[in-house]
């Protein structure tokens, strides 16, 4: 009927096959060459979009929801800091006004004296002294941990007091004391036998398990010593005096300061010398306990036969010359010989100059049990010398103590 051109059906047909094609996201050859990718990419712009917007809605979604816990762990904190609260009305009346009758000994930081709170309970209060080097915000952060921290061989915080310029700690009661009355008393060390010296030695290494490995946070004690393990009735273990304690993510693995803090004859000499830490600066210090309870002697004081030396050279020297019971407290000559030079043993482990040969406090539990071959141990630090008087020299080099009071505020090279 009707007549068309040759070109014109030529061009109808080549309109029709590209718009087909298109549709069908078909590329036709030698029409509209890279359609293919064009199209492509607009998708993928199109859903990249979206993405990210979606992104953008989860993640205002996300801390939305953080903040709002974050209020409610604040919320909880306070709660939980004002439950621990004590007023310091009721505590001076617990301690009769904090009377010398009522006072338990003398830390580095203030007095502990015992108390009776109206209900009849019995409590030790640590009273920090006016001079003490602990700010405010150390003794809160004391406070706020050692309650955190729950474990059989730790001292259990049940308050705190922080008014005017008062500034107390208020845990359970011990009623035998710090472990340095029993040990270092020629009388009272007779109630020591073998089997509570073990005892307590497995207790202090639980207890340091627990702050290393085990505990929400790993904490560095700094300052393991005879008296600040405190003894329950049934002359249980628990290590007290966290305020020189250091808190390590539990990634962490050392540190280091140049605030010195802790008791001569316990410290690391990698502490002492240049305030590097770590949980092997507490083995250190377990060790020289170790070799307290097994010899009954002061670190700091050991003597023999009129004769000064430092225990650690002389248990040293002794275990190496295989004369190691020349070490060990006469009270004990009863008991297992070789359970006690075992412990001597592993005391020497412990206080090894080089920090990667200590073992960790889990590897000594499993040796205290006799569950592990001991190895070799290498010569002690030597760079404790008890003739030394307490003092630093002009030039910042720490220099020994000859007590047992804390240190703190010592220099490091």
């Amino acid at each position: 009927m009707f007549n068309i051109s040759p070109n014109i059906y030529y061009c109808y047909r080549k309109l029709y096959r590209r718009h087909h094609c298109l549709l069908l996201h078909q590329p036709v050859e030698g029409i509209l060459p890279g359609t293919k990718s064009n199209t492509s990419r607009t998708i993928n712009i199109v859903v990249a979009a979206i993405v990210f917007v979606v992104l953008i809605i989860c993640v205002s979604i996300y801390l939305r929801v953080k903040k709002r816990r974050k209020k409610v762990e604040i919320a909880d904190e306070v709660i939980s800091a004002e439950s621990l609260q004590f007023d310091f009305a009721t505590i001076r009346v617990a301690t009769n006004n904090f009377s010398d009758a009522n006072k338990l000994g003398q830390g580095g930081f203030g007095a502990v004296y015992k108390g009776i709170l109206p209900n009849g309970h019995e409590i030790a209060v640590k009273r920090l002294s006016s001079g003490s080097r602990q700010g405010n915000q150390e003794f809160k952060n004391e406070a706020f941990i050692v309650a955190k921290l729950q474990h059989r061989n730790l001292i259990r915080l049940l308050g705190f007091c922080l008014e005017r310029n008062e500034r107390l700690l208020i845990y359970e009661l011990m009623p035998n004391a710090s472990l340095d009355h029993f040990l270092f008393d020629p009388n009272k060390r007779l109630h020591l036998d073998w089997e509570k010296r073990h005892k307590i030695l497995i207790g202090i290494a639980r207890g340091l398990l627990y702050l290393h490995e085990d505990s929400q946070f790993r904490i560095i004690h700094r300052d393991i010593k005879a008296g600040n393990i405190l003894l329950d009735s049934e002359m249980n273990p628990k290590i007290s005096d966290f305020g020189m304690a250091k808190l390590f993510a539990l990634d962490q693995t050392h540190g280091n300061t140049r605030r010195i803090a802790g008791t001569y004859g316990y410290m690391a000499p990698e502490y002492a010398m240049h305030g590097l830490f770590s949980v092997k600066s507490d083995v250190f210090s377990y060790g020289v306990l170790v070799l307290e309870m097994m010899s009954g002697q002061k670190s700091s004081y050991f003597r023999l036969r009129g004769n000064v030396e430092d225990l650690l050279s002389f248990a040293w020297r002794n275990w190496r010359e295989g004369m190691s019971s020349n070490l060990i407290d006469p009270t004990l000559r009863a008991s297992s010989t070789y359970e006690i030079m075992r412990c001597i043993h592993i005391g020497l482990l412990c206080v090894q100059e080089n920090v990667a040969d200590r073992p960790t406090i889990a590897l000594v539990i499993l040796m205290l049990n006799n569950h592990i071959t001991l190895s070799v141990p290498s010569r002690p630090a030597f760079f404790m010398h008890n003739t030394i008087e307490s003092n630093i020299s002009p030039d910042g080099f720490f220099q020994a103590a000859t007590n047992e009071a804390s240190i703190s505020e010592l220099y490091p090279r």
